[in-house]
């Protein structure tokens, strides 16, 4: 019944979109959606790589039982053991009580722990290598991109690598598969939100399994969500390469949270001097409003990060002092980092941004300001400087 998308010789998409979560991880917004994609090869034997979310395990069974034409399915490849992706093991197994789970030893570990199974198992190491008939599958760790059990899969045939969660992104494959089928405008910032909030911790990691892999073919990616990568791989490997070094694109990013607009007239001053002095990437967040994945995402792609904050109950703002958590958590690195504040009766917000921006080792631009109450000529002043003062920063940045 199902007109599969073939990739390549007998290798099929079996994947399915999910467009009824609303938050993925329960944290992070959909508004696109997410895939959860599955890969089919069929040769002398069967092999598949990942499952889906059981949610939708319904429609995935059939689709394999389809596909396979009511041959037996041999093996199963676990590149990764979240339940986005292995959630449908056990059903998988009930229906092929016979197929081999292919995976290393910490994926039989969360198997276990998972699922209850410890029987059928086929244990991989780096550079393993499983015959299937026309195609050669070969096996390399990528622990901690971002699980410790992750590794990938690499077509030797085809020069197809089944990348675990590596080069995934939000949003559903409306109609298309690849790349090109897509139209891709809303995927690349959705891939810096996925990457951010997701893998954004584990950079090194990310860097060693870049260079592992840098010496192979590889001529289509085949990630667990979002669009399978032909065309674009060069994009894909840059967005994933400077985001896991860290390295910020000339702009500012400023962040803000205010009860009665004083924060924000601040916010709007440093905003106004950046744009004089020739910074043209400013984006603005109202911490009440922007939800914590986007506001990463941005501290990820630009250089610059400036952040205000009014005292609250002699502490921080809430709101913001729940996204320093989240910063701190994913320890962004090497970031130009400026603070204001404003206060009514005792001031506590700037000294803790202060503290917070030294424990995150970023290097401090221009002077904080902090205003008492509304907001003076004076602090107008004050604020206008540490727009200009980060701007000419960035600038030198530029011509180095």
């Amino acid at each position: 019944m199902y007109r599969l998308k073939e990739l390549a010789d007998k290798v099929y998409y079996v994947g399915v979109n999910d467009r009824q979560k609303v938050l993925f991880e329960n944290m992070w917004p959909l508004p696109y959606g997410v895939s959860y994609n599955s890969y089919l090869i069929v040769d002398e034997k069967t092999v598949l790589v990942d499952t889906v979310d059981v949610c939708y395990s319904d429609i995935y069974l059939k689709k394999i039982e389809d596909a396979l034409g009511g041959r037996p399915l041999d093996y199963l490849i676990v590149n990764h053991m979240e339940p986005d992706h292995a959630g449908s093991i056990r059903l998988l197994r009930q229906l092929y009580p016979d197929v081999q789970i292919v995976g290393n030893k910490r994926t039989f570990d969360m198997l276990e722990g998972y699922h209850g199974i410890t029987t059928g198992l086929v244990e991989v190491k780096e550079g393993d290598a499983l015959e299937i008939g026309h195609h050669k599958l070969m096996f390399y760790l990528a622990p901690m991109v971002h699980w410790p059990e992750v590794m990938v899969t690499y077509d030797v045939t085809d020069k197809i690598l089944f990348s675990a969660d590596a080069f995934g992104t939000f949003g559903t494959l409306d109609g298309g598969v690849f790349d090109t089928e897509l139209n891709l405008d809303h995927y690349w910032e959705e891939m810096r939100r996925y990457y951010s909030n997701i893998v954004g911790k584990y950079g090194n990691p990310v860097q060693k399994a870049l260079q592992k892999l840098s010496g192979l073919d590889i001529q289509t990616i085949c990630s667990t969500h979002g669009p399978v990568w032909t065309a674009h791989i060069p994009e894909v490997v840059k967005i994933y390469d400077e985001l896991s070094r860290y390295e910020g694109q000339e702009g500012v990013v400023i962040v803000y949270g205010s009860m009665y607009g004083n924060t924000e007239q601040m916010a709007e001053a440093i905003a106004s001097s950046l744009s004089a002095h020739g910074v043209k990437n400013i984006v603005m967040h109202n911490v009440s409003k922007s939800h914590a994945s986007y506001i990463i995402k941005d501290m990820f792609k630009y250089k610059a990060v400036i952040i205000g904050c009014p005292t609250y109950c002699n502490q921080l703002y809430p709101e913001i002092d729940s996204l320093l958590q989240k910063i701190e958590l994913r320890e962004l690195k090497g970031r130009l980092f400026g603070y204001f504040g404003s206060f009514s009766w005792a001031g506590a917000a700037v000294k803790r941004l202060a503290a917070f921006g030294e424990k995150m080792g970023w290097t401090v631009v221009g002077e904080s300001v902090e205003q008492k109450q509304g907001l003076k000529a004076d602090k107008y002043e004050a604020c206008w400087a540490l727009g200009q003062a980060m701007a000419e920063q960035l600038q030198k940045r530029t011509n180095l």
